[in-house]
């Protein structure tokens, strides 16, 4: 993804929770998705960061021959002034562009009484000496 023609603000914003958390009616819903959306981001740029960085990796690292890389410091200045993950996270969930949806449980549990005592029946119970 390309992060350099994101609408995200690089600087702090006040955001309104209300209106952040139209979509779900709940804000701690949409605190949670914007923290895993925000995660997921901060870990395709690290991978993308890391690969442009090796490119300009030595392998010739003596103690008496310490120089600065200035291909790999321009990169790294390149994603420090990039938008931080989570202000990228909230702007893609302003614009719609986040898919989320509550995962449908696995198994309904029973507990009503016949099926309680089905378990029981079914279950041994032994007791160490």
């Amino acid at each position: 993804m390309n992060y350099k023609k994101t609408n995200a603000s690089k600087t702090t914003i006040s955001r309104d929770t209300k209106e952040l958390s139209k979509e779900t009616d709940n804000i701690y819903k949409t605190i949670s998705i914007l923290s895993k959306r925000a995660r997921q981001i901060g870990v395709e740029m690290k991978e993308e960061l890391l690969e442009k960085i090796d490119e300009f990796a030595t392998t010739n690292n003596s103690l008496e021959e310490v120089f600065e890389n200035k291909e790999q410091i321009e990169v790294s200045r390149y994603y420090e002034r990039l938008p931080k993950s989570t202000s990228i996270a909230i702007q893609e969930m302003i614009e719609g562009n986040v898919y989320h949806r509550v995962p449908e449980p696995e198994n309904d549990i029973d507990f009503s009484d016949e099926n309680i005592e089905e378990n029981e029946s079914q279950s041994e119970i032994v007791q160490k000496d």
